[in-house]
């Protein structure tokens, strides 16, 4: 089974390609998606934050107000690294877990939407990236890249930030430039959603082919 990473910068359209491959017929593990699970009320990670960060940032019914712990931690980097600290390992565990049950069904290739994968693994260093996954090895890593004007517009309006909080959100991360020098394949998503699904099929037809990737 092959094992590819998806990964990206903050609103550069990541979730706009994990959803045409989904739709392609191809398994996705989301890691946000793990993120809110294994942040759940009862879970290790929930009271961790709670005591690290306090009754602020946690709504009346119990669950982790998202956008509030955002505005703390991308504010303040080492805030980011004490979060990172307690979600990632578990993040990383909870994936490994649903990997080898997607292995087991005898699919052929999964997708690991994760969007700070080059973060973990080249930023973080070596310690830091066995946290998050330890045993994950990824047969081609996918970046899906934009425009900084775009990927900047999109987050003001998805998010409600201003110019200056989305800027710190984009700057909290590596430049999707670094990110591209890291991939097996780039996905450029400035363009319309079907120049995209073109992109990406093209992208995953390379994958599944063992080829090398031509320029998208």
């Amino acid at each position: 089974m092959k094992v590819v990473v998806l990964t990206g910068g903050i609103a550069s359209g990541k979730s706009a390609v994990s959803a045409i491959l989904a739709r392609m017929g191809v398994p996705v593990i989301d890691a946000d998606r793990v993120a809110r699970e294994v942040v759940e009320p009862g879970r290790e990670a929930h009271r961790e934050i709670l005591e690290t960060f306090g009754r602020e940032v946690v709504r009346e019914d119990g669950t982790i107000d998202r956008e509030r712990l955002g505005r703390i931690v991308f504010a303040q980097s080492e805030r980011r690294k004490t979060l990172e600290r307690i979600t990632h390992p578990r993040i990383g565990a909870r994936m490994a877990e649903l990997l080898t049950a997607h292995a087991a069904g005898g699919v052929p290739a999964v997708v690991l939407d994760i969007p700070l994968y080059i973060e973990t693994r080249v930023q973080a260093g070596p310690f830091e990236s066995r946290r998050f996954a330890p045993d994950l090895v990824a047969d081609a890593v996918i970046v899906v890249v934009t425009d900084e004007g775009t990927q900047l517009g999109r987050i003001m309006a998805r998010d409600g930030l201003s110019r200056e909080e989305a800027l710190a959100r984009i700057k909290s991360q590596i430049p999707l430039s670094e990110k591209a020098a890291h991939a097996d394949h780039v996905i450029n998503n400035s363009g319309t959603l079907e120049e995209t699904e073109r992109q990406v099929r093209e992208v995953w037809g390379l994958i599944l082919k063992n080829t090398k990737p031509r320029n998208v």
